[in-house]
């Protein structure tokens, strides 16, 4: 009555013969979870089947004991895959389908597995030869090495298996066809997938080849997350939230696309949609146009590009000091992230110090020499090659991130050369200035902020226009950053704070904040036509008011 019976409609009949024979106590509907097809939707029904596995416990021990060797990021990917490792079964490595990676197992008439050497090797060789297909092009006894006997087949009689390999027994495979038959380093430094590879990739890639080996195939293992829509969805065709990543490099440019992925924190899943990726671009904009800002001021118009080799002067500036040293600490930074994949605190560094320490101090306080000076002044020189030491080091270490603008940056700096930054050395690490040296930067800083902030309120009560209207008489409390300004000339410490004049005193005046007293007043002097800075007298030059420096520039 139920061979050959659908099993749903075979469950109506066994509740009748149960019935018949007095054996059912009670009948009820219950509603419960049940695995369906993820293609299809259709239910599935679990069937008993013979099958071939991988024993786990022999070698259990020394996979964890490689699961505590391995380095692994994020962290917390080594406790789960201990955790899988330590608590598995044993695994299942055969399959049921048309086709794919043969497992080479013939049986004789008894049905006794043929578990032989010298018949793999054989097999091993056709498939080298032939491919994995004459498994399914050619029948048993032409695959069996040449008269091949077997006490179990005496009529000399075998069949092949059907089975399959596992995928992941393919893929967890792969380390010794591409790294060990090639005589390539083993193990690999490292191995890159997504976060669902923990059950798959690497965690096939280590049972066979803990089992074959005796080793880890990889020293490391880096995992990801996956992408998600901006509202933190699966992408799906049919939801159609996906983005394509050619037409997101067409819009927005190839290296936004990059930076986008630097700065996620790409452990966990990830989201992306066209409002992150304009805010990525607006962090994108500000690295372009600093570059743009300093590449400009490296091009001497008549004279050509800044050439280091012969305009870099012997001496610096304390500003440029400051900016070298925290250059030199953000590129210390930058390599230890990227030794450690931490590609999102490579780009803070970098966005932050491109951002704040270039464009929002060192670029502003310097256009008035950059502009102003003699083309050939020796502090015009200085800043100069401050600039062109931070386009350098920083072309570099944004160019694993931004490749195509560095390229251009690069064609730039050096327009006669071939070739592309990916050639050049990466930066090493360096300890060339002392921790003083940035201790007195942030100090400087600190009261710079506070002479900002005065000359804010100055401009909203109307007092000043400009900030270089300003005269500012300035009391320094901490006495790192009172010695630091006391050694500038009067006319870098104005630069400073982009005013026209500074008083330093030694009393409270103004309005206090935490690392100064601060008045703002306006200057009584001439504006200078040409620097836009005012002083107390101005050389008239055919009608054009002009300070010392200016004339002496004009002059020249």
């Amino acid at each position: 009555r139920l061979e050959g019976l659908f099993y749903e409609k075979a469950n109506d009949v066994v509740l009748e013969m149960l019935k018949e024979n007095k054996a059912l106590l009670h009948e009820s509907t219950i509603v419960h979870s049940y695995p369906h097809d993820w293609r299809t939707g259709k239910p599935l029904i679990y069937r008993a089947t013979p099958q071939w596995f991988c024993s786990i416990d022999p070698i259990r021990s020394k996979l964890l004991d490689e699961i505590n060797r391995v380095k692994w990021t994020p962290e917390w990917g080594q406790k789960r895959i201990y955790n899988m490792i330590r608590d598995r079964g044993d695994w299942c490595i055969s399959r049921q389908r048309a086709w794919g990676v043969p497992i080479p197992i013939f049986y004789a008439e008894d049905e006794t597995p043929i578990i032989n050497k010298a018949v793999f090797d054989h097999i091993a060789k056709l498939f080298k030869e032939h491919g994995s297909n004459i498994w399914f092009s050619s029948e048993a006894k032409d695959l069996l090495p040449a008269g091949y006997t077997n006490a179990h087949s005496p009529n000399g009689v075998f069949r092949k298996e059907t089975d399959i390999m596992d995928v992941w027994f393919d893929s967890g495979s792969s380390h010794a066809g591409v790294l060990k038959n090639r005589g390539m380093k083993f193990p690999a430094d490292l191995y890159l997938e997504g976060s669902d590879q923990y059950r798959g990739w690497f965690n096939s890639s280590l049972i066979i080849s803990v089992a074959v080996f005796g080793v880890a195939p990889y020293q490391q293992i880096v995992s990801h997350g996956f992408v998600t829509d901006g509202k933190g969805e699966k992408m799906s065709k049919s939801k159609g939230n996906g983005l394509d990543p050619n037409k997101v490099a067409s819009t927005f440019g190839a290296d936004i696309l990059r930076l986008w992925a630097a700065t996620a924190a790409y452990q966990d899943d990830v989201r992306i949609s066209e409002d992150i990726l304009k805010g990525t671009s607006e962090t994108y904009r500000k690295i372009r146009n600093t570059f743009k800002f300093l590449l400009g001021n490296l091009a001497d118009g008549e004279q050509g590009f800044f050439d280091p080799k012969k305009d870099t002067p012997t001496s610096l500036a304390t500003v440029d000091q400051y900016i070298l040293a925290t250059l030199e600490k953000v590129t210390n930074t930058v390599i230890a992230a990227y030794d450690s994949f931490d590609f999102a605190g490579a780009m803070m560094a970098l966005t932050n110090f491109v951002s704040v320490d270039l464009s929002a101090f060192y670029c502003d306080i310097t256009k008035d020499i950059l502009y102003c000076e003699a083309k050939d002044s020796l502090r015009r020189r200085q800043v100069q090659s401050t600039i062109f030491l931070c386009v350098d080091a920083l072309m570099r270490l944004f160019n694993p991130i931004l490749p195509f603008t560095m390229d251009e940056v690069f064609h730039t700096v050096y327009p006669e050369a071939k070739g592309s930054p990916q050639l050049f050395d990466f930066p090493k690490v360096r300890h060339l200035f002392s921790e003083d040296v940035l201790n007195e930067y942030a100090a400087v800083l600190k009261v710079r902020s506070d002479v900002l902030k005065s000359l804010e309120l100055a401009r909203s009560s109307g007092l000043i226009g400009s900030a270089q209207e300003a005269t500012v008489t300035l009391h320094v409390h901490g006495p790192l950053a009172r010695k630091a300004l006391q050694a500038l000339s009067e006319a870098e410490l104005a630069r400073y704070f982009i005013v026209s004049h500074v008083h330093l005193v030694d009393h409270k005046v103004g309005d206090s904040y935490e690392s100064s007293d601060v008045l703002v007043e306006r200057h009584s002097g001439v504006r200078c036509d040409r620097c836009w800075n005012y002083f107390d007298e101005l050389k008239d030059v055919e009608g054009n008011h002009l300070c010392d420096r200016c004339l002496d520039a004009v002059g020249e």
